[in-house]
């Protein structure tokens, strides 16, 4: 079986949650909270809407600003996180999260246009 960083995943924001649930996704948000234990942290979408990451490990590093999350949805609706990518923000050039929503309503809105149940090809 391939493992969740082999096959495609769509990238959603909150509202987009519940109709992933127990599917691989990618999400984008903007850290807002870490639980002390370092094991669950929040992020905020470009709606301004708020989703759970959980971890398998305990943070290692300081995390903030803008995070790309792999994992699979939860029952509950929270993201259990494989990986994330902090997002840097060089040159003072903010990551404009609300745009990239408006980016994620085009792609699920046009889905021929964009597809990600791709067969795997080998």
């Amino acid at each position: 079986m391939s493992g969740i960083l082999d096959v495609p995943k769509p990238r959603i924001n909150c509202s987009m949650l519940s109709q992933h649930i127990n599917k691989p996704v990618c999400f984008v948000g903007r850290v807002e909270k870490v639980h002390p234990t370092g094991k669950t942290f929040t992020v905020s979408d470009g709606e301004g809407k708020t989703a759970t990451v959980e971890l398998n490990e305990p943070l290692q590093e300081e995390l903030s600003g803008v995070v790309e999350v792999i994992g699979m949805v939860s029952n509950k609706g929270a993201i259990m996180a494989t990986t994330y990518n902090m997002l840097r923000e060089d040159k003072g050039i903010p990551f404009d999260l609300e745009l990239y929503n408006e980016a994620l309503k085009v792609i699920h809105d046009f889905p021929q246009h964009y597809p990600f149940e791709v067969a795997a090809s080998g």
